[in-house]
């Protein structure tokens, strides 16, 4: 949820007119106050009117704890580290990036008027940053040293054996404010503060982030426990878990047709290893009460296959636990504190389970039109797959609008599998593609079927209209391959090859004839 939106929501922005037209101080203050207080307040404090609506909570400029630095841990950031998150913003966060928005004069501007509501900040004295020296080279070795330092420092036990912020901390965490605050999924690099190369996290681990959980490493290093090279290597390995790049979005999910292979009959079959995975973002759902500002599930990755009867969809997301789990019962309670009653709407009580939620449109259109992606409506309904986690089954239903859901009682087609390891969920749906059922949705091949999907964590405290949603994408089921594609080419040979004998053999009786007309003449 970026703060433009918040600010476009509640009508939160402060000021009116152009901050191009100021100069110096003034360009500072018109650009704070019409850009930022709605978030960070008049003061700087953190408590715009629209900071309640927003976890975490944003920046209080007056004590001048930074998370993004090139300094040590508890030193103030230079204008160039104000400037980077300025223009980058704080990724995970409500904080956006302004550099497409502002101009360089404005978010200089930015930087300094920041600086004022600090009694930390001198004019005589500029931060000096640290010497971090140059990246070393990855391998094996390296990658094997990254793993065992890794675990040395105890990493995991905020971020989890395999970096999906599932360690047994996690659940306690707090910044220094006490509101609560999630450990870092490493294995979404993209959604770092301060970037996500290996540079930027070696810069992490240094300097730590203060205000928060993270701490520094360099006194480690003085002290002689680990040595910088050690630390490279855990940078390396932290970067390792994390895609290549970050994921593409694509609009189509392609289901691969398994031609000589049966469909997988569990969500952990080796058979998903091969199939393409795409990203889904998803964000909180802010259209009608009550709305959710805090999603635990930012995105799943989607893979779907066929064999020509039936199909299957397997997603994939992280969560650091399985709800309901007593032992996040407290980290619940807090969320729901905090983000919970502000739409007239009181949170739910007791036990809430994690969920998903595929939906796609009850009738297929020719064109390119679908059904309001928030549960259709009476003109447009849509066929629902919702899988809970308390009962790990999956339900067909439908829906002509939020708070409209009805599902089938029996004759379901749908199956489902599902597992829960190393923070994150794997479901997989399997549903034949034509059924007897008229309240099912027929799946042909070929064909663009429009997909959205919806993610709830129980024990962030969402269920309901309190979740995660993305937009329409697509799936397609792919065509078995014809023969002719077959036949095709290989006639194409044939003519290629039978031409070039014809071609051939006319020039070599060309050539003969000229031979022996040759030999006439001169005899």
């Amino acid at each position: 949820m970026g703060a433009m939106t918040l600010m476009l929501l509640f009508g939160i922005s402060v000021g009116v007119g152009s901050a191009a037209a100021q100069s110096g101080d003034d360009l500072g203050k018109a650009t704070y106050d019409r850009w930022c207080a709605g978030c960070h307040g008049v003061d700087g404090s953190g408590t715009g009117s629209g900071s309640d609506y927003m976890l975490p909570r944003p920046r209080d400029f007056s004590q001048a704890l930074y998370q993004v630095r090139s300094t040590a841990s508890g030193g103030l950031p230079t204008d160039e580290d104000l400037l980077y998150v300025i223009d980058n913003g704080m990724p995970g966060s409500t904080m956006p990036g302004w550099e497409d928005v502002l101009s360089r004069e404005e978010r200089d501007a930015l930087v300094l008027y920041v600086k004022t509501f600090s009694r930390f900040f001198s004019p005589d004295e500029q931060p000096e940053s640290l010497d971090f020296g140059r990246a070393t080279r990855a391998n094996d070795e390296v990658l094997a040293e990254g793993r065992a330092q890794y675990e040395a420092i105890e990493c995991w036990r905020c971020h989890g054996d395999q970096g999906r912020g599932d360690g047994e901390s996690s659940s306690t965490l707090a910044d220094d404010d006490d509101f609560p605050i999630r450990a870092a999924d490493l294995t979404e690099n993209w959604q770092f503060n301060g970037g996500g190369n290996v540079e930027d996290i070696y810069r992490r681990l240094r300097t730590g982030m203060d205000g928060t959980p993270m701490p520094n490493f360099s006194d480690v290093i003085d002290g002689g426990i680990i040595s910088d090279d050690q630390l490279w290597a855990v940078a390396h390995y932290v970067r390792s878990l994390a895609p290549e790049e970050e994921p593409r979005v694509t609009e189509v999910v392609r289901a691969q047709l398994l031609e000589e292979t049966t469909l997988p009959t569990s969500v952990t079959d080796e058979t998903w290893d091969d199939v393409e995975r795409v990203h889904i973002p998803l964000v909180g759902q802010i259209i009608v009460k009550p709305r959710w500002f805090d999603p635990r599930v930012d995105g799943a990755w989607v893979q779907a296959l066929h064999d020509g009867e039936s199909v299957a969809i397997r997603v994939s997301w992280s969560d650091p636990n399985r709800s309901p789990d007593p032992d996040w019962a407290d980290w619940k309670s807090q969320v729901l504190s905090l983000m919970g009653p502000k739409e007239g709407d009181p949170p739910p009580e007791g036990p809430t389970p994690d969920q998903f939620m595929l939906q796609f449109p009850m009738q297929m259109s020719q064109g390119m039109e679908r059904p309001y992606f928030m549960y259709g409506d009476n003109r447009r309904p849509v066929y629902l797959w919702q899988w809970r986690s308390n009962s790990n089954s999956a339900m067909e239903g439908e829906a002509r609008g939020i708070g409209t859901e009805s599902f089938q009682t029996e004759g379901q087609d749908l199956t489902v599998s599902a597992s829960h390891q190393d923070g994150q969920w794997q479901v997989m749906f399997t549903r034949p593609l034509l059924t007897d059922n008229e309240a099912d949705l027929d799946f042909p091949t070929g064909t663009a079927i429009p997909l959205a999907l919806f993610a709830w964590d129980g024990d962030n405290g969402e269920s309901g209209a309190r979740g995660a949603v993305s937009s329409w994408y697509f799936l397609f089921l792919q065509d078995a391959t014809p023969n002719t594609i077959y036949v095709a080419p290989a006639l194409a040979m044939m003519l290629t090859a039978a031409l070039g004998f014809l071609v051939v053999g006319r020039a070599q009786k060309r050539e003969n004839e000229v031979r022996v007309l040759e030999i006439e003449t001169t005899n």
